[in-house]
């Protein structure tokens, strides 16, 4: 049997209502979380190298990356300083 794809496991589990929900409350805090992550990687930097040009710890940069805490805006701009990008805010359409 071939394993099922990331896309094809969460088709399945959207499948589910109460699933459903709970990814669409966290859908935008993950959306952050990646956006952050690629951010930092174009900047081919690390957790900690981040952190330290945002005077903090690590830790709380990872919490930032994980997607299960929602920061605030001007958490998101000192991230986007140490990153050397700009941070913009838009409202899409609803599906």
């Amino acid at each position: 049997m071939t394993p099922k794809t990331m896309d094809q496991k969460k088709a399945e589990l959207l499948q589910d209502p109460a699933f459903r929900q709970a990814y669409e409350d966290r859908e935008a805090a993950f959306a952050v979380a990646v956006a952050a992550i690629q951010a930092r990687k174009n900047a081919g930097m690390t957790q900690a190298e981040i952190a330290q040009r945002m005077h903090t710890t690590q830790s709380a940069v990872a919490r930032l990356e994980s997607g299960k805490s929602v920061p605030t805006l001007p958490t998101l701009e000192k991230y986007a300083r140490a990153t050397g990008t700009r941070l913009r805010v838009s409202f899409d359409p609803a599906c």
